[in-house]
Formats: C-alpha cells, sequence, structure tokens
C-alpha cells in the first residue's frame, strides 16, 4: 500500500511529539534521558522536535530508559518503522521532471562511501551508455508518465563522473539476465556490454555476475542500493522506497553479500560480458 507523504509527515509529527510526552511523564529532563540512552541532549531535542528522525533503534533505547509498557512500546515501534520508510511513485518524479530524480541521486552519491547495487533485472543507470539511457528512460507501456527524456539521460549520463572519484567505492551485482534482457537493439546492448567491462577495471569497482545455473539459495525479488550503513533503496514498477531502519539495511546487507558469493567476478565477469557483446554483436549481423 503506498505511503502518502502527508500520512507520512504527521506519523512522524505524532512520534516525535509521543516521545517528548513521555519523557515529561516520567519527570525526566532531555539531558537525563540522554545519558540514560547514550545519546547526545542534542540529538534527544532534536528527535523531539521533528528535526531528526530516530531510527527504531533510538526509539528501542528511548522507550527502554523510560521503562514503558510493553503495549504502548510496541505501538510507538510500529510507528516509529513506519516512519522510516518513504516512498515516491515514478509519476510524481516525472512530474517535476525525471532530471531531478537524476540530481537527488548524484546527491546521495556525492555523500556515500561505499555502494552496493543490486541489479537483477537491468544494469543501473551509473553504467548505462547514452543509447541505453535512452531506451530505460522513455514511456514503454500506456499510463506511463509523459518526460523530458532527453534531459533525464543527459543527468544520468552527467552522473557517471562520480565513477572516477578513487574516494568512493562501487559494487555492482548482477544477474545474467540483467545482462542479456534485450532492452535495446542489439547494437546498443553490444555497446553495454562492452562499456560494462571497461568500467569494471576501473580500481574502486567491483562487478560481479550471477550466471544461470548457479543454485542460489535466495530469490531475487527487486533491484536495491544500500548507500554505506545509512539507507536502502529499492525499486519497483512504479516507484522507489527508501528503508532507514538498521535491520533493514543490515538484511539487505546480508542478501548482497549471499549472491555475490555466487557470482562471477574480476576476470570471469569480464569474459562474460565480452561474450555476450560477442552474441549481440552476431546478431546485430
Amino acid at each position: 500500500m503506498p505511503i502518502e507523504p502527508e500520512t507520512q509527515a504527521r506519523e512522524r509529527k505524532d512520534l516525535a511529539e509521543a516521545l517528548r510526552s513521555l519523557r515529561r511523564a516520567s519527570n525526566l529532563s532531555g539531558e537525563r534521558l540522554a545519558l540514560r540512552c547514550n545519546m547526545s541532549q542534542t540529538k534527544i531535542s532534536r528527535i523531539e522536535t521533528g528535526r531528526a528522525l530516530p531510527t527504531v533503534i533510538d526509539v528501542e533505547r528511548i522507550l527502554k530508559a523510560l521503562a514503558v509498557p510493553d503495549e504502548v512500546a510496541n505501538e510507538l515501534l510500529a510507528l516509529a518503522r513506519r516512519a522510516n520508510v518513504d516512498y515516491a511513485s515514478w509519476r510524481a518524479y516525472a512530474r517535476v521532471g525525471l532530471y531531478h530524480k537524476q540530481a537527488e541521486l548524484k546527491a546521495l552519491e556525492s555523500s556515500s562511501r561505499v555502494m552496493r547495487h543490486f541489479l537483477p533485472a537491468v544494469p543501473t543507470g551509473l553504467l548505462h551508455v547514452r543509447e541505453y539511457a535512452t531506451e530505460t528512460l522513455s514511456p514503454t507501456v500506456d499510463g506511463d508518465p509523459v518526460r523530458d527524456v532527453a534531459r533525464a539521460v543527459q543527468a544520468r549520463m552527467d552522473r557517471q563522473a562520480i565513477l572516477d572519484d578513487t574516494s568512493r567505492s562501487f559494487w555492482f551485482l548482477m544477474t545474467e539476465q540483467a545482462v542479456k534482457w534485450q532492452r535495446a537493439g542489439a547494437r546498443a546492448m553490444a555497446a553495454q556490454c562492452a562499456h560494462m567491462v571497461e568500467v569494471s577495471r576501473k580500481p574502486n569497482v567491483e562487478l560481479g555476475i550471477v550466471p544461470q545455473g548457479v543454485q542460489v539459495p535466495g530469490t531475487p525479488m527487486n533491484i536495491f542500493v544500500v548507500y554505506d550503513d545509512r539507507l536502502v533503496t529499492i525499486e519497483l514498477f512504479f516507484g522507489e522506497v527508501v528503508l532507514r531502519d538498521p535491520r533493514d539495511i543490515s538484511q539487505h546487507l546480508n542478501l548482497f553479500d549471499l549472491f555475490w558469493t555466487r557470482a562471477l567476478t574480476g576476470e570471469e565477469a569480464s569474459s562474460f560480458l565480452e561474450e555476450a557483446a560477442d552474441g549481440f554483436m552476431r546478431q546485430r549481423n
């Protein structure tokens, strides 16, 4: 069920007010509560005024310090979990221009040091050649929102400069289907595979491919990206979900590691991509 922005804002406000009320009912100052929680008084103040969104773990620590009854604590923890999830539809992004989404991603990448992309269906925009990017950003079915494709494609191309920043590391993990799903013409697909070989040879890039025929004790349900240990973004057909609960982040890191152990990496991955590129070129001819 989509998370409405109005509902989200109200729930975050309710959470802040509830935590402040519980502290006051316990006759504790913000400073005393901070000591009990091993947090700074500034952080407690920012949480209670709604200027900072607490993680679920933060809320657990505060509720434990206040000795809140289980029934009330469970209700507030459920509220905290909902508050730590964002949802935005692609239609909403299209209304303001998909290039704004590219700018948002650029800012997120610029503030992160380690990015892990799990890509069971399609390579990420950081790996796209222009023609492939154009195909993936163009409307495909009735009901897809209208968008300025050329501007969004250019913004995506501009984002790729961050791959040359060796202070950041990028992990790209794809399935064989993501590599070979023919999202564009044979020439563009061949160029896309060849380009991924080039990117994989950058010193700050690791690229893995899980081939078909390898037994994997997990199912690749959806695209996700983990930014450091701060948040996870999950792509759906109709929008994007953002998770900030540390347990959700940890679970996605564990999933990434699970699939990575079954992947071709290094020269094996490069050889796989080169063979795929040759296959598309033969198809073109």
